[in-house]
């Protein structure tokens, strides 16, 4: 009898490696789905709030023989940690694991897969989802549950990899969108990580003395200020190339508000600004549509 992808998972050993925001909800999402879960951290305040929330069956602060006991491992850490990771796996799992990650950029996290030993299975993963707190305190089930889900395979990568990634997926909720690696740090540099960089200048340049104006425009502008650093930091030099792209976009186009704004240019103040509207409503009327498509 054929498996299916959801025999495969409930036959599955997972393991998961970095227990913050990501790992912690993807632990709770999986959580009786699994034959069996495990979860390593090296922090061990995140290793005794993961076993009083008893999320997983076992969780230890570093990979031992339990690791090889594994089917599935997915590397749920900073995307520098991630590739560190990656070049540790051959001498921390004997098998022939499934190797999928959570990283927030992708192509560098590709070309350490492409490196692991033919016995290892890798996929590249990125739910499109978050918040800007990261530890295992701000964990929900339901963090994943009807975001994209970008998975980034290599050619290298199995249908049982594609399969079980695929099951991960829908099983906590979120919606699968197969694409290349490149591809998605081309595009995750516009919509989530100059994004980022807007909300943190917009902060660092606002004075104290403003607080008391603050309302939900600025609350909701600069939210992502609030992001971890090292997190970010991870991001921003792993996709340098694209983002700095994005900036110098961006930074055109204010620089053409600017122009308006000194030249007393109203009528095209009003042009740009109207142009910047529909592009929202465009963008916007198209994701819905994606997701109305996906999710039939």
């Amino acid at each position: 009898m054929v498996e299916t992808e959801k025999d495969m998972l409930a036959s599955t050993t997972v393991a998961i490696l970095g227990l913050g925001l990501m790992g912690g909800s993807l632990a709770l999402a999986l959580r009786g789905h699994c034959r069996h879960m495990i979860a390593i951290d090296p922090d061990s305040s995140t290793v005794s709030k993961a076993r009083e929330l008893n999320i997983v069956h076992q969780v230890f602060e570093e990979p031992g023989e339990q690791l090889s006991k594994a089917d599935v491992l997915i590397l749920a850490a900073p995307v520098r940690a991630i590739i560190s990771l990656i070049h540790e796996l051959p001498r921390l799992h004997s098998g022939s694991p499934v190797v999928m990650d959570l990283g927030s950029t992708k192509t560098q996290i590709m070309e350490a897969m492409k490196t692991l030993p033919k016995r290892f299975d890798p996929i590249g993963g990125h739910p499109m989802c978050g918040k800007e707190k990261s530890s295992l305190q701000y964990a929900q089930r339901e963090l994943y549950m009807g975001a994209p889900f970008v998975l980034t395979p290599l050619g290298r990568t199995s249908i049982r990899a594609r399969g079980i990634a695929a099951q991960i997926v829908k099983t906590v909720g979120g919606v699968p969108l197969w694409t290349e690696h490149k591809t998605h740090d081309r595009w995750t540099a516009a919509t989530s990580h100059l994004p980022y960089i807007i909300a943190n200048s917009l902060a660092c340049m606002t004075q104290n003395e403003a607080a008391a104006l603050i309302g939900p425009g600025f609350r909701s502008t600069s939210r992502l200020a609030g992001s971890s650093t090292q997190m970010m930091m991870d991001i921003l030099v792993t996709n340098r190339s694209n983002i700095i792209n994005n900036l110098q976009n961006f930074g055109n186009h204010l620089d053409l508000i600017q122009k308006c704004l000194v030249d007393e240019d109203y009528g095209a103040l009003e042009r740009l600004l109207a142009q910047g509207t529909s592009n929202y409503n465009q963008l916007m009327n198209h994701s819905e549509i994606q997701d109305a498509g996906e999710c039939k």
